[in-house]
Order: structure tokens, then C-alpha cells, then sequence
């Protein structure tokens, strides 16, 4: 017996039915990205320490400072151990790393969540994560669990093989999950986590760029990051919840034909990064017909809601390509992606991990300052992201534009028969000369200056090509390309 009177079980029963009504809130995020940031400098370095050049070798640290990304977040300087063996580290040493340093990350990341839920561990139901860079068995959530102490008997699920679209698919599981016991009448708080560590995948990819001749960019653009959620279903609150996001729906489509352009492939070193340069076109061309069917099923949406732009847009930020495909196939501008364009720039893609922060960012008051028109930000936001398969995901949100975000002490939280983990990973206690923290940007000033964060993204060249092409000679070896155009001739696809 659920508790509920026959007139509560027909409104339940109808409210399930229709998105916009699923009575599912996002009530705290969280978001960890590891000490340390490194500049486009230091992939020249580690290639110089490691590699002979060659024609790929330039392409490729050529293409690196033409990404648009400033900084990306790492677990170590280009210093670490694991990243200047003389060879490239296996991935069983890959591991040992990801479930050390990595999954200090996810427990702080999942603390903070808690923290703004207020909510203790003892208070969740479910556990939903996802990584593309570890497959230990048991999964690194059974360790995150362990250390935030949560002990009761919880409900886990590990996604795996979805990449880039992991948060979002994590979000997509946890809501299907919280809306199984709402058909119950009981209390679910589903804890959500994505953690990836790719930034120690350099050697691999770089050992192929030297023995494939090969342009791989994906060692131009991923970084470290774990992310975390509580979703709830608004059953047996104790009234301190206050929602951040209201999830209202969701897509999820596949693409066909696609699975050969976009992947991550088990290799003993570790992962091999499939980019193919088609990836761009597919994710812009895709966008709008997934967008007409969420928007299809929301009829309840206020009518100042009907076009692309009439909405605020968390955008996985796969790359410089994809966030400026997305915004010209739909009509939108860099300010509706502003928190997507933010992130890339001050962190890279961080693969699944990466949504999360967008959301996070797009809530911040210096968000709020470079609006679209200045016209102030929507309630309404798009949340969007792609993955192998290709595979995409989508759903549509209601911020609460209300909400203040709490600041986190680093306080932990009573522990029951948990382990304490430090809230920063482990490292060599030095920067290199390569890295440093970047100050923060005062954002309302953007907009004032004409958008310098659009500007900045001139020099990205839209027609970056993918990996797995295959480099021509053209009798230029011994001298290093003075801008991107020059850089990429002469490359050919397979």
C-alpha cells in the first residue's frame, strides 16, 4: 500500500505520464577539478622530452594552441611521474592512479552536492555513475560510496561505454530510477557522479601521433574533472530541500550509421581516442530535430518558450567545432552557451564529467552578467551533450532563479563506517613553469568589450581536422607552420 488516497494515486498516475509534471528536481551539484591547470606550453614540452619531431608531431602542437581552450585541469604537471616513464604507462598503472587521486576527486565532488542538498549520505537511495576512463571491477563508485559512508543497502548503477554523454545519460538513469519509486509512493535521493582522468592518456596517444603519422587532436583536448548531483523526487523531504534545476524531460537518440566516428577504444595503454572529422556536421545536423521532440512533449511549456533562443543552453563542450556548429544550426548566440564557451576555455573537455560543471557555471552571477541581449537569464535551459554511438542526449530544465548557491567549508559530513579521503588528490608538490592558476575573468566586462568570448574563439579555425588523418609531405618537415591553415595542409583523410 502506497498511503495515498485514490484522488493522490489518479493525480500521481497523471502527473507520470506528462513531462514538465514528473516532480523530479535537481537539489544540489557538485563539481571537483584537481589543483593543478596546464597551458597549451605544456604538451610542447612533453613531446620535446619524449618524441623526435616529425610532421604529425607539429601538426599536432600546432592545432593545440588554436583549440581556444586556455587551461586545462590535470592531476599533475607535466612533471608526473606516470607521464615521463620511457614508455607509456599500461593500463593497469592507469588505473592505480584513477582510483587514488581520481576517486579523492568524486568523493569531494559528491560532498559538495550533499553539502547544498543538505542531505547526508545515509539519506540516499540510489547511486548512478559513469566513467569512459577506468574499468575496475568493482566500479570506482563502490569505492566513492565506501568513503562518503554510505552503508545502508543503496541501489548502484555503473554506465559504461557512453563517453561525453555520460552525465547526462546518468541523469537520464537516476530520473527513471526516482520516478519508479514515486509509482511507489516512496522517497528517492539519487546521487549522480561522473569522474574521468584522461589527462595521463597523453603518452598513448602521443606514442600513436609519432608511429601512425597521425593527427590525433583529442590529446589537444581533454582534461581531468569529477561532477557530481542529487536528484530528488520530492517524496519524505524534511522541507531544507530546495531545488537547483526541475528536470522536466529528457531525449535520447541514436544516430545511424555513426559508430566508427566517434569512440574510445580499450588499448593497453589505456584508451585510444576515435575522432573522425565528420563528428562536427553529425552533432549541429542532429540538434534541431531532437530539440523539436523534447519541446513536443513539454505542452505546458509559457509561450515565451518556443525557439532555440528563447532557451539558455548547457552545451557539452566536446570541442570548439561542435559548440559553434550547435549555435549556427540553431540560431543561437555564444551568450546562450555562455557557461558551455567558460568551461572549455578555463578546463577543456572533460569528457562525462564536463555537463555537470556547465550547469554548475551557468548558475553563477557572473553568468548572469553576459545574458543574451542582456536581457537576463532564462529559467528555461537545454542541457545537451554527444557520445559514442554517436549517441545523444538532451533534456530540458527549470532553474530556480532564486536559489543561492552555498559555499562548501570542506567540512565532511558524520561518517558511519566510512573512510575519510583528502579532498585534493595526491601530486608532486610543484608547478611547472608551464601552468598556473588562471584568475578568474570578470564576465560582465565581456560583454561590455564587444564579447571577448566570442573573440576569443576567432582563432579557433572552424574546419579543425579530426584524428585519423593520414599526413602527405610536402616538403615543409623542418619548419613549423605559422598559423592552423598552413598547419593543416597537405593532411588527407582515409
Amino acid at each position: 500500500m502506497s498511503g495515498f488516497t485514490e484522488a493522490q494515486d489518479a493525480q500521481q498516475s497523471a502527473n507520470k505520464s506528462e513531462f514538465g509534471h514528473l516532480n523530479l528536481s535537481i537539489v544540489g551539484l557538485g563539481v571537483e577539478y584537481p589543483p593543478f591547470l596546464l597551458e597549451p606550453s605544456a604538451l610542447d614540452i612533453l613531446t620535446k622530452r619524449h618524441y623526435p619531431d616529425s610532421p604529425a608531431m607539429k601538426k599536432v602542437c600546432t592545432i593545440n594552441n588554436f583549440t581556444g581552450i586556455e587551461t586545462r585541469s590535470a592531476i599533475g604537471t607535466v612533471d608526473h611521474p606516470m607521464a615521463n616513464m620511457d614508455r607509456a604507462p599500461t593500463i593497469t598503472e592507469l588505473c592505480s592512479i584513477f582510483l587514488k587521486d581520481g576517486v579523492a576527486l568524486a568523493v569531494t565532488a559528491c560532498r559538495k552536492a550533499l553539502h547544498e542538498a543538505h542531505l547526508q549520505p545515509s539519506d540516499i537511495t540510489h547511486v548512478v555513475s559513469t566513467t569512459c576512463t577506468n574499468s575496475a571491477n568493482p566500479g570506482y563508485d563502490h569505492f566513492v560510496c565506501k568513503a562518503l559512508g554510505i552503508t545502508q543497502p543503496v541501489e548502484k548503477v555503473l554506465l559504461h561505454g557512453i563517453g561525453c554523454s555520460g552525465g547526462l545519460a546518468s541523469l537520464r538513469t537516476a530520473a527513471n530510477l526516482a520516478l519508479g519509486h514515486s509509482f511507489r509512493g516512496k522517497k528517492a535521493r539519487v546521487l549522480v557522479m561522473a569522474l574521468e582522468i584522461s589527462s595521463l592518456l597523453v603518452r598513448s596517444e602521443l606514442d600513436s601521433v609519432h608511429e601512425l603519422q597521425e593527427t590525433r587532436i583529442g590529446v589537444t583536448l581533454f582534461s581531468d574533472c569529477a561532477s557530481a548531483c542529487v536528484l530528488s523526487n520530492g517524496i519524505g523531504g524534511t522541507g531544507e530541500e530546495e531545488s537547483v534545476y526541475d528536470l522536466l524531460g529528457w531525449e535520447h537518440k541514436m544516430i545511424p550509421d555513426t559508430e566508427h566516428d566517434l569512440g574510445f577504444d580499450v588499448d593497453p595503454l589505456g584508451w585510444k581516442v576515435i575522432l573522425s572529422p565528420r563528428v562536427p556536421k553529425i552533432a549541429a545536423e542532429a540538434v534541431s530535430p531532437i530539440y523539436r521532440s523534447l519541446i513536443s512533449n513539454l505542452p505546458y511549456l509559457p509561450e515565451s518558450y518556443r525557439t532555440p533562443a528563447d532557451f539558455d543552453w548547457a552545451l557539452h563542450p566536446g570541442g570548439a567545432t561542435i559548440l559553434t556548429g550547435v549555435e549556427k544550426a540553431m540560431n543561437i548566440s555564444p551568450e546562450h552557451m555562455r557557461a558551455s564557451y567558460d568551461t572549455y576555455m578555463k578546463h577543456g573537455n572533460s569528457s562525462s564529467a564536463t555537463i555537470f560543471s556547465v550547469m554548475d557555471r551557468l548558475r553563477c552571477k557572473d553568468m548572469d552578467g553576459i545574458t543574451p541581449g542582456g536581457r537576463g537569464p532564462k529559467e528555461m535551459v537545454v542541457g545537451c551533450a554527444f557520445g559514442p554511438g554517436i549517441a545523444v542526449e538532451m533534456c530540458l530544465m527549470k532553474r530556480n532563479l532564486n536559489h543561492v548557491k552555498g559555499e562548501w567549508d570542506g567540512g565532511v559530513q558524520n561518517i558511519v563506517g566510512g573512510e575519510v579521503t583528502p579532498p585534493l588528490t595526491e601530486s608532486e608538490g610543484t608547478r611547472s613553469v608551464s601552468e598556473g592558476e588562471i584568475e578568474p575573468e570578470d564576465l560582465a566586462k565581456v560583454k561590455e568589450s564587444g564579447d571577448e568570448l566570442g573573440a576569443k574563439l576567432q582563432k579557433v579555425e572552424p574546419a579543425i581536422l579530426e584524428q585519423n588523418a593520414q599526413l602527405v609531405s610536402q616538403g615543409k618537415e623542418n619548419t613549423q607552420p605559422d598559423s592552423l591553415e598552413e598547419a593543416l595542409n597537405g593532411v588527407q583523410l582515409d
